[in-house]
């Protein structure tokens, strides 16, 4: 009676056992783990980091301001472009009053031009006295043009130098503006790189950014099962909520590999025997935030087959 009580007590153990180790006991399409969009966060300027309200864990919205790099350098490096950049506009002419004294001469010398024409038409006045007027407004005419060139040209350069040191202005207001740590996305903080008041380079990574909101279950599929999934099909995704149910979400296949892979060792397909896979991106809504990045879930692909 003992030896078959002591039989019936290994025969229970082993089949717990056998059960412990099968890890999904659901039958689905295919298994994977949830992947998000993460997004490393750079620092865009240099310099010290004075003020940065960061947490691993923080919930954070797309905008939103995080911190601020010190600015003193760049401001007094636009205020001294700006300081210069008024100088040289300061140096421009001014055309019409440095022009002036020659138009009148002009207009002098067209009245002079024009009653000595009368007068010659009179026969009071000379032929030589007629070439003479008519010379003389000939070259005030060109000494006008001379000017105007020469002051166009002057003034063009100077302007040049102008625009010049504008956009010296405009580079030292966009580091001004990057100074700024600003959250590229809604999503969830995963790790923090840097502290406020420490030194940080142009490049340097300050916090990791991941959408926990909108994620992506990688699975993988065996060769005949592609014929029945395509881009933009809904699926269903499944996580394991206890020991005995499943917790489903909608989702949508976002993306297929055209090339075949190895099976990774954490994944087990519908066959286990196929050795090469295809990996699936399956996008599905975190509505309750239960799924986790690095988490286990399942698929069925929502197909008539």
């Amino acid at each position: 009676m003992k030896r078959i009580t002591l039989r019936l007590i290994i025969i229970a153990s082993f089949l717990s056992t056998i059960t412990s180790c099968n890890g999904n006991k659901f039958n689905h399409d295919a298994s994977g783990t949830f992947e998000a969009t993460e997004i490393i966060v750079s620092a865009e300027v240099s310099g010290k980091i004075e003020d940065f309200n960061v947490t691993e864990g923080d919930l954070l919205s797309k905008g939103q301001q995080l911190g601020y790099i010190d600015t003193t350098q760049l401001y007094l490096q636009k205020l001294l472009l700006q300081t210069s950049g008024k100088a040289v506009y300061s140096r421009r002419s001014d055309v019409s009053s440095q022009i002036a004294s020659t138009k009148e001469q002009i207009a002098k010398a067209e009245l002079e031009y024009k009653r000595v024409s009368n007068l010659l038409k009179d026969g009071a006045a000379t032929q030589k006295q007629m070439d003479d007027a008519e010379s003389q407004l000939k070259v005030l005419q060109k000494s006008l043009a001379a000017q105007l060139n020469s002051l166009t040209t002057s003034n063009n350069s100077l302007d040049k130098e102008t625009n010049a040191y504008e956009i010296q202005v405009a580079q030292i207001e966009d580091k001004l503006k990057k100074s700024h740590i600003i959250n590229p996305i809604d999503g969830t903080v995963l790790s923090k790189y840097a502290e406020a008041k420490e030194m940080t380079a142009a490049g340097n990574p300050l916090y990791k950014v991941a959408d926990t909101k909108h994620l992506f279950l990688r699975a993988y599929v065996i060769a005949p099962q592609l014929e029945n999934i395509k881009i933009g099909q809904e699926a269903t995704v499944f996580i394991n909520s206890s020991a005995k149910e499943q917790k489903s979400y909608k989702g949508t296949i976002s993306w297929i590999s055209d090339k075949a892979e190895f099976t990774p060792k954490t994944i087990q397909t519908q066959d286990e025997r196929q050795n090469l896979v295809y990996a699936v991106k399956i996008a599905v809504e975190n509505t309750d935030g239960l799924i986790k990045i690095g988490m286990y879930g399942d698929v069925n692909f929502n197909t008539s087959k």
